[in-house]
C-alpha cells in the first residue's frame, strides 16, 4: 500500500468532483462506503491499481494499491480538479451565480487522463436510457474486468485492456444488452486506444475520437469532460440537456442551437455552466411517462 496526503485550494466537495466517473448506482469500479469513503479502481498506465479517497480535516487522504498505485496517488490531485481555473468564469444569469454561491466546492472539474476508461460507458450510454447503459457496463465488468487489487470492497473491478474489448464476442455483447452497433464502435475505437490515450490535449482527443466511426459530438464531449476536464465541452446531443438549460435560464425549454446561443456567453465554460444549471434544481415540467429501458437480449 502506498499513501498520500493532499490538501486542496479551497472549497472541495470530493463526492460532487468525482461522481461523473461513475456509471450508474451498481457500477462496479466504483463504491461509496457509509462514512464517505470512495474506492475507485482503474487501469493506469502501469497497470491495474485501486485507489480509496477519504476527508480528514480538511486535507484528502489517498491510499492506493496495485501496479498502478503510485501512479493513481500522483494524479490524485488533476482527479480533485487541481489546475482547474475557474477564475475566468463569471455568472451571466442569476440563477448561476446563486448556484455557485451555494455550493462553492462544487463546480469544480477533474480529470482522470484515461481515456478509454471514459468512452467505453459513454459509447454504451449512447441514444439509449441510462438504466439500459449501466446494466450493460456492469455485466461486461463482472465478465471480464479484473478483481481491484488490494484489501477493495467485494466485488470492485478493473476495466478490461483494449485487447479484451476488441475481443469479445457478439453473444456476450447480446447477453450484457449491448445491440451491435455499440459494440463494434468500442471494438473499434480499442484498436486505437493507444492512440487515444496518447492525446495531449482535449482538442486532439476531440480530432481522433470524432474521426472514429460511431463516435460524434456527444461522445466525445463526455469523454473530454472526464478524461481532460475541459470546462468547454458541451455534451450537445443530449436528450434531455438543452431542454433543462433553457428552461433554467429562460423559463422555456429549447433545442441544442438554441442552448449553443445561451451559453455563448460562457465560452471556454460552457460545461461547467451546464454543471451549475444542474446545481439549480430547475427542470421542466414532466409530461408523459419516462422512456422505459429496452433489454435486447430478450429480441
Amino acid at each position: 500500500m502506498e499513501e498520500r496526503a493532499w490538501v486542496p485550494e479551497g472549497p472541495l466537495d470530493v463526492g460532487q468532483v468525482l461522481g461523473p466517473h461513475q456509471h450508474g448506482g451498481g457500477d462496479p469500479t466504483w463504491r461509496r462506503t457509509p462514512d464517505g469513503t470512495i474506492w475507485r479502481a482503474c487501469r493506469t498506465p502501469d497497470g491495474p491499481g485501486t485507489l480509496r479517497i477519504g476527508v480528514r480535516e480538511g486535507a484528502v487522504l489517498g491510499q492506493a494499491w496495485g501496479p498502478g498505485a503510485q501512479w493513481l496517488l500522483e494524479t490524485m490531485p488533476a482527479l480533485l480538479a487541481a489546475g482547474d481555473d475557474v477564475s475566468g468564469f463569471v455568472a451571466h444569469h442569476r440563477v448561476l451565480g446563486e448556484a455557485a454561491r451555494r455550493h462553492p466546492g462544487r463546480i469544480r472539474i477533474g480529470r482522470s487522463g484515461r481515456v478509454m476508461e471514459a468512452l467505453v460507458p459513454a459509447i454504451l450510454e449512447q441514444k439509449v436510457v441510462g438504466q439500459e447503459a449501466w446494466r450493460a457496463w456492469r455485466w461486461l465488468l463482472h465478465r471480464y474486468g479484473t478483481p481491484a487489487p488490494g484489501p477493495a470492497p467485494e466485488g470492485l473491478r478493473v476495466v478490461p485492456e483494449p485487447e479484451v474489448w476488441r475481443q469479445i464476442p457478439a453473444w456476450d455483447w447480446h447477453r450484457a444488452g449491448a445491440e451491435a452497433v455499440r459494440a463494434r464502435t468500442i471494438a473499434t475505437a480499442a484498436w486505437h486506444a493507444d492512440k487515444l490515450e496518447a492525446a495531449a490535449t482535449s482538442a486532439e482527443a476531440d480530432r481522433l475520437l470524432r474521426a472514429l466511426p460511431g463516435i460524434g459530438v456527444w461522445t466525445s464531449a463526455e469523454v473530454r469532460q472526464r478524461a481532460f476536464g475541459d470546462p468547454d465541452a458541451v455534451s450537445v446531443g443530449d436528450f434531455h440537456l438543452a431542454k433543462i438549460v433553457g428552461y433554467a435560464l429562460t423559463g422555456e425549454k429549447t433545442d441544442d442551437e438554441g442552448m449553443l446561443r445561451l451559453l455563448e456567453p460562457y465560452a471556454g465554460h460552457r460545461h461547467r455552466a451546464t454543471m451549475l444549471v444542474g446545481l439549480t434544481g430547475l427542470r421542466p415540467p414532466a409530461r408523459g411517462p419516462r422512456l422505459a429501458a429496452r433489454d435486447y437480449r430478450s429480441f
